[in-house]
């Protein structure tokens, strides 16, 4: 049996979510619902401007990857995550909270200087999330922080979408696919945002060359990424780099395809007050319920769930307390 059931490899940010209005992102000039990599002037320019809304601001640490593992670990299942903080106090906070969630990771005494990622993710009234990702050191992400180790002893690889943004990040990426390839892990991708699939193509089509076990993604980045407006033909498109896939849809469920079938997945109708980490959620849900052993319909129904929970809620994780709730009331038939 496998040490790990996911082993992630991803950026390690720190999250700051705060309230905002429209204007607030007319103001600012942000790109509403879409991932902005930015410098720390700049992140420290928006939160000048917020600066009467910060009081109330909340922080997690966060990042695609991370959010997806802690999930699965919070859940029950055995993770691991590949990423890099720095020796600073965003860092010990990191890292205190991936071992408070279970997650095992490759951080030893040494730790570089520099900045540990932030991410200032403004939460508009509809729900809807809008970031602005300073990397720090994640930006610097190489084949170094590969675990090939723990990818070998791991069922899944898991890998972000936001790796395709940094020259060093995205060699990783091919790395730890290269490595999962060579000792039968099975391969998922998440394409993260609609930006990664729109201005990083040839990255991302990179990551999947020659086919990857599963792909999650929503229905702006299946569009965005077969260049169709028709979502039946993105499902097709698809079907020719990998063996499943999941395309997520809000409020109007998902479509999972595992391999043989075509699913129509409802989601509960919930009142939706923070997005952020929504797909995050799904995809460490979607892990943990395989790890149970269910079958990939039922991982799907559970992990829509999840996500439908999180977005009830600030900040991208659920409370153990709501995490054990919904586990057992699921699992318990």
């Amino acid at each position: 049996m496998s040490d790990y059931f996911v082993y992630a490899i991803g950026a390690a940010l720190v999250d700051t979510e705060i309230d905002v209005s429209d204007n607030d992102l007319d103001q600012l000039s942000i790109e509403k619902g879409m991932m902005t990599l930015v410098d720390e002037a700049r992140q420290a320019e928006i939160k000048d401007h917020l600066s009467d809304k910060l009081s109330s601001a909340n922080h997690a640490c966060g990042g695609s990857a991370g959010n997806s593992v802690i999930a699965a670990s919070q859940f029950g299942a055995p993770t691991y995550m590949s990423c890099l903080v720095a020796n600073d106090e965003d860092g010990d906070i990191y890292i205190t909270d991936l071992e408070a969630c279970g997650v095992d990771h490759g951080f030893k005494s040494e730790r570089r200087a520099g900045t540990t990622g932030k991410c200032l993710v403004l939460i508009t009234p509809d729900a809807e999330r809008s970031m602005n990702t300073f990397l720090g050191v994640s930006e610097t992400l190489s084949v170094t922080e590969v675990n090939e180790a723990a990818i070998c002893a791991s069922t899944w690889v898991y890998l972000e979408g936001y790796l395709v943004t940094s020259p060093t990040g995205h060699a990783a990426a091919l790395k730890t696919k290269q490595v999962a390839e060579a000792n039968d892990t099975k391969i998922a991708v998440s394409f993260s945002d609609p930006g990664m699939v729109t201005f990083f193509r040839d990255n991302m089509n990179a990551m999947l060359e020659g086919g990857v076990d599963f792909v999650f993604c929503n229905e702006i980045e299946a569009l965005e990424w077969a260049q169709t407006d028709n979502l039946d033909e993105a499902a097709e498109r698809l079907k020719a780099i990998c063996q499943s896939f999941v395309i997520t849809r809000g409020a109007d469920g998902a479509i999972l395809y595992d391999g043989t079938s075509t699913h129509q997945v409802a989601s509960e109708k919930v009142m939706a007050v923070n997005t952020n980490g929504a797909g995050d959620m799904f995809a460490g849900a979607f892990f943990y319920a395989l790890w149970r052993g269910a079958a990939m319909l039922s991982a799907c129904e559970f992990a829509a769930k999840a996500a439908g929970a999180v977005v009830c809620q600030a900040g991208p994780r659920l409370s153990l307390g709501a995490t054990s709730a919904l586990r057992d009331a699921y699992f318990s038939h």
